[in-house]
């Protein structure tokens, strides 16, 4: 019980972990002032047991219980505010301590660790830890507490009661030890399939063009039905697991109670209790173990919170990459990669690659499907490292630069956008910040996206759906352009970005990416012809590596996979219907 309270003190940082001790400090107090009604009814009852109540008794039970009953109040007021604090406040800055590790882990974890995990740590079981540590935690040592002070009240008055009730609280604790172990064995399986369910919606959410084109609905909602089924049994199992165990311990820590007033009686009948000190006791035979009681429910819960702060930590203990370069700013952007090899997975994606790229060329990267074209692209802007070999850029490896001064020489256009959930002005100036208004259009115009954003209703204050759902492909990519140009980098990355886009759209996206592109280092992975003949180098990639090199003549003079692509790009565009 107190190891998982140690956990998420720990979990804390150190402004909200001086919260939660200020609170148990607190606690202290409240407990005290509750324990307070002991005195008061002691005096009540030996004033009644007397025959005579005095003005002077009146007052000081009446004192006494106003006192511990106010002084509960506004104690707990406060200790409850801080614990509340304490609790939010952690989760929101771990999701942002979350978000800020994933910015500079490989791109490889991506890869092989599911949305739906990421997802669900950060929304569902951060909201979990939060709700449940503000009440649980406060819940769990205030009990405690309470129960400590109140024993501590049984020692002043009877010794022999006071021990009865401290070998209750071991008898508590180890039934509470084995009410968390039930409570453990469902755990893991709770979380997971609320994982599990969180990944397949998503899936579900984000294939649903795909879904809908191969109609493959009955297959996706049978695996939606099965994930959120196994969610259900989960939730079942964890309660039935819980319920029985805290009810043993309930019941244990009342048949403790019974024990204590049967032992206060015992005493007074065999003439070694005051009839005021067996009534005494008798009450606190029910005050005792009450707070216990509501605390033992509780301690089910911790485990829920201990395994929030175990499933959080261990994203922030996934290895970064070695951010802590300098921030350089390079003389020239030439870029060299000597002899570079890279595997994931134990599968080798490239292999031994030598290449050039001199600063304000164009270079082209084409090949087969699964060749490592972008691969070597990611390499070169660091989103892997290589694992032989170096990648320089302006003769520095990139490893010696700060990440983010590194990432102030690049732009990037995919052939999946992605913009978020926010104004069109916005999603154009995430590239610079700081940008005004007047320079967010500029870029848009040379974008080619400024008419079409001035005909929606809101103009640049339109809200565009999560993922630009809202927009057309050909939409999506010059506002994406207009991201690039606003960020003005040196070195342009094109990852096939004009391969899906519709022919009404495509005119307007040349001539973005011309304005994009001008005087300015281009490296792109493309299909068509157009983008690549006139390109100063094109890299032909097959097999993790460079199987040609050259200019347009140059490779259509050597034959091989260059000429055979390059042929059956002109039968595709030249193939028409009889």
């Amino acid at each position: 019980m107190l190891k998982m309270v140690k956990k998420f003190f720990d979990f804390c940082n150190q402004k909200n972990r001086t919260k939660l001790y200020q609170s148990v400090g607190l606690g202290v107090l409240e407990a005290m002032f509750t324990a307070m009604k002991i005195p008061a009814a002691f005096c009540a009852i030996r004033a009644a047991l007397s025959g005579t109540i005095t003005s002077g008794d009146l007052l000081t039970v009446i004192g006494l219980m106003l006192l511990s009953t106010i002084g509960k109040m506004v104690i707990n007021r406060f200790s409850s505010m801080l614990q509340t604090e304490a609790g939010y406040d952690t989760c929101a800055l771990k999701r942002i301590e979350i978000g800020e590790h994933l910015r500079y882990l490989p791109m490889g974890y991506f890869n092989d660790t599911s949305l739906g995990h990421i997802t669900s740590v950060t929304t569902n079981t951060m909201e979990q830890v939060g709700d449940i540590a503000t009440r649980a935690i406060m819940m769990v040592l205030q009990g405690g507490i309470t129960t400590v002070v109140i024993t501590f009240f049984m020692f002043v008055f009877d010794l022999r009661i006071g021990l009865i009730s401290l070998a209750g609280i071991g008898i508590f604790l180890l039934v509470n030890r084995w009410t968390n172990k039930c409570v453990a064995q469902v755990a893991d399986e709770k979380l997971s399939a609320d994982r599990d369910m969180v990944g397949v919606i998503l899936e579900y959410i984000q294939g649903i063009a795909e879904i809908r084109n191969y109609n493959m609905f009955a297959r996706n909602r049978s695996r939606m039905g099965k994930a959120i089924e196994r969610k259900k049994k989960a939730d079942i199992a964890a309660e039935l697991a819980a319920i029985p165990a805290v009810g043993v311990q309930n019941l244990i820590v009342k048949l403790i109670g019974v024990v204590i007033a049967c032992a206060s009686l015992f005493f007074y009948l065999e003439g070694s209790m005051d009839l005021v000190y067996t009534i005494t006791m008798l009450l606190c035979s029910f005050m005792v173990f009450e707070s216990l009681d509501m605390a033992g429910t509780f301690t089910a819960l911790l485990k829920v919170i201990g395994k929030g702060v175990d499933l959080a930590n261990e994203i922030l203990d996934i290895k970064q990459m070695d951010i802590a370069g300098e921030n350089i700013v390079p003389e020239h952007r030439d870029i060299h990669l000597e002899h570079v090899s890279f595997a994931y997975e134990n599968r080798k994606i490239i292999d031994d690659v030598t290449l050039d790229i001199k600063e304000n060329t164009t270079t082209a990267i084409v090949g087969p499907s699964g060749g490592g074209k972008t691969t070597i692209t990611s390499l070169i802007a660091r989103f892997w490292d290589v694992q032989e070999g170096e990648v320089t850029l302006g003769g520095r490896n990139v490893k010696d630069y700060s990440f983010d001064s590194l990432m102030e020489n690049f732009s990037f256009v995919f052939q999946r956008v992605y913009l978020f959930e926010d104004t069109i002005a916005n999603n154009i100036r995430f590239g610079r910040p700081e940008a005004t208004m007047e320079e967010v259009m500029e870029a848009a115009k040379k974008a080619a996206c400024h008419d079409f954003i001035m005909a929606l209703p809101d103009g640049y204050d339109t809200m565009i759906g999560e993922g630009g759902a809202s927009l057309s492909g050909g939409e999506k990519q010059r506002i994406a352009i207009a991201r690039a140009i606003m960020k003005d980098a040196p070195i342009i990355i094109l990852d096939e970005a004009t391969a899906n886009v519709d022919p009404e759209n495509e005119k307007e996206l040349t001539e973005a990416i011309e304005n994009l592109t001008k005087q300015k280092t281009i490296i792109m992975i493309a299909h068509r012809l157009k983008t690549v003949r006139n390109a100063d180098q094109i890299l032909v990639v097959d097999k993790g590596r460079i199987a040609q090199k050259g200019t347009h003549e140059e490779l259509m003079r050597q034959g091989g996979i260059y000429r055979n692509f390059i042929a059956g790009r002109k039968q595709a565009v030249s193939w028409k219907l009889a």
